[in-house]
């Protein structure tokens, strides 16, 4: 017989040896499952003993649970769904202040955005992004690793490679349009994934499935999506609307498979398995909100994971065992083509083509991972030059992305001229869709379309397939110290790194 607990008996469970938490009804022990959790400890801690599903509800989709929690961990129902008693009073009331002011911000905010129609750029709606978004939301998708070296390096990068312009060339019509994984889309650009959709919009990757769908070209769904994967295939403005899959590998093989095998019957056409992210790295700007995102990455989880203190009873969420010698298991459980997402260096790149890869994503996690690595865009022409000297043709056998840092049509231009198949875009997406909705993210695109059209006639490339390497150059892609134009746009949107100094009331 299912047991049932009163509102006080679940209360008493309010510490990191005993934790209990309310979800939609149900209650669930994460004693085991606390140090695991991807998002940190803390916004557990913070609702031990409690209902969390207010909470829940605005990161994660409502699967995840069966995804990711073992069935020993639902212990039973509680008497009254809702209205658990906080254990500090004075606690609550100081949060539901700063809420309160918090959601005047934003709603003044938003009464005084400017239409968007003078959205002229994607920095234009990263800025009000900045001012219409919750805080936590914000420095959440602005952040990097580290010191944002990487992060702002991604799109710096762009600026070492100029153009060399062919004229006399019958430019009155344009084609954008290309192939991803032998399907067609409009132009070579697709949605990235990226986690908690819904701290932008209540309905998260929803709308960018339908945005995409709109302007012919790929989603790709997040692991960590905040909608579950059926009510984002679901969200498809047409049935052979084409979608790829994220994934985190999970320790947990069999779960791991199931969301493979999941994906591939609800018409998921490609798995792009994440391979740079062993651990969490370390996030500047999100740590310092309390709520969510304070412990994530932390030293003291780095710490206890190498002593091994860590939950032994549970999978880990991404499995730092992850090698080479998987490929052939990943292969032998799903037809989906394979790419790797996270490839950072010439010779993984080939090694992923030798283990029969479909191909790579060029990726430093949108600068969230190690700090100093290298933007994708500069190690694509020696990644193209050494899938050549294996004989492979990057162009036909095997298919390179890249992703981080893309702000401007020119941008997927130089990209393509390197090499590149396609580009992804993350943050732009996400900003976009905070501040507009799905009108917004329509508009982001058009934008990327339109500013591609224009590189594309002035460059005399009237097709995709006439974009080649020679019309740019590339002499000083590697020389990090030579002088840049200033990026005014982005060094005004950039959200500056501030020492806890400067953060604190002293």
């Amino acid at each position: 017989m299912e047991r049932v607990f009163s509102l006080q008996e679940i209360s008493q469970h309010n510490t990191k040896d005993d934790l209990w938490i309310v979800l939609h009804g149900k209650v669930y022990d994460l004693t085991k499952f606390l140090p695991n959790h991807p998002g940190g400890q803390n916004v557990i801690l913070k609702h031990s003993g409690k209902d969390a599903t207010l909470t829940f509800e605005l990161y994660h989709s409502t699967d995840i649970i069966d995804r990711f929690l073992p069935p020993e961990m639902y212990i039973g129902q509680v008497e009254q769904a809702y209205g658990i008693i906080p254990s500090n009073k004075s606690d609550e009331n100081q949060e539901q202040q700063q809420e309160t002011q918090e959601e005047k911000r934003i709603q003044l905010a938003r009464e005084t955005m400017p239409p968007i129609e003078e959205m002229f750029n994607t920095f234009d709606f990263q800025s009000v992004a900045r001012h219409v978004l919750k805080e936590s939301a914000f420095a959440y998708f602005s952040s990097g690793s580290g010191d944002d070296m990487t992060m702002r390096e991604n799109h710096n990068a762009y600026h070492r490679i100029w153009f060399r312009p062919r004229v006399m060339v019958n430019v009155s019509h344009i084609d954008m349009t290309t192939e991803m994984l032998g399907a067609q889309v409009s132009f070579p650009l697709y949605i990235s994934a990226t986690s908690f959709c819904k701290m932008a919009h209540p309905e998260g990757e929803k709308v960018l499935a339908r945005a995409a769908g709109k302007q012919g070209i790929i989603q790709m769904i997040p692991t960590l999506a905040s909608c579950s994967l059926n009510e984002i295939v679901d969200a498809r403005v047409y049935p052979t609307q084409l979608q790829w899959l994220q994934l985190y590998i999970n320790t947990d093989r069999q779960m791991t498979q199931r969301m493979i095998q999941q994906a591939e019957s609800e018409g998921v056409k490609g798995l792009f398995i994440t391979v740079d992210r062993a651990i969490v790295g370390p996030r500047g700007k999100s740590a310092n909100d309390k709520d969510m995102f304070e412990d994530q990455g932390g030293m003291e989880k780095v710490l206890n994971h190498e002593r091994g203190t860590g939950s032994k009873t549970l999978p880990s969420f991404v499995d730092p065992s992850m090698n080479w010698k998987d490929m052939a298991w990943f292969k032998s459980i799903t037809k989906m083509p394979i790419v790797l997402k996270g490839i950072q260096r010439w010779e993984d790149a080939v090694l992923a083509w030798r283990h029969g890869c479909a191909g790579i994503v060029l990726s430093n996690h949108g600068g969230r991972q190690l700090d100093f690595s290298p933007s994708p865009i500069e190690i694509l022409p020696e990644v193209i030059d050494a899938l050549k000297r294996e004989g492979c043709d990057p162009s036909k056998d095997f298919e390179v992305y890249v992703d981080g840092g893309i702000r401007r049509g020119s941008d997927i231009f130089k990209a393509i001229a390197l090499g590149a198949k396609g580009v992804g875009i993350g943050r732009p997406a996400l900003y976009a869709l905070g501040c507009y909705g799905e009108k917004g993210v329509e508009y982001l695109l058009n934008l990327f379309k339109t500013e591609l059209a224009m590189c594309m006639r002035l460059m005399g490339a009237p097709t995709i397939k006439d974009i080649q390497s020679d019309m740019v150059d590339t002499r000083n892609l590697k020389n990090h110290y030579v002088a840049n134009p200033i990026d005014y746009l982005a060094k005004t949107t950039y959200e500056r790194l501030q020492p806890r100094g400067n953060l604190s009331k002293l």
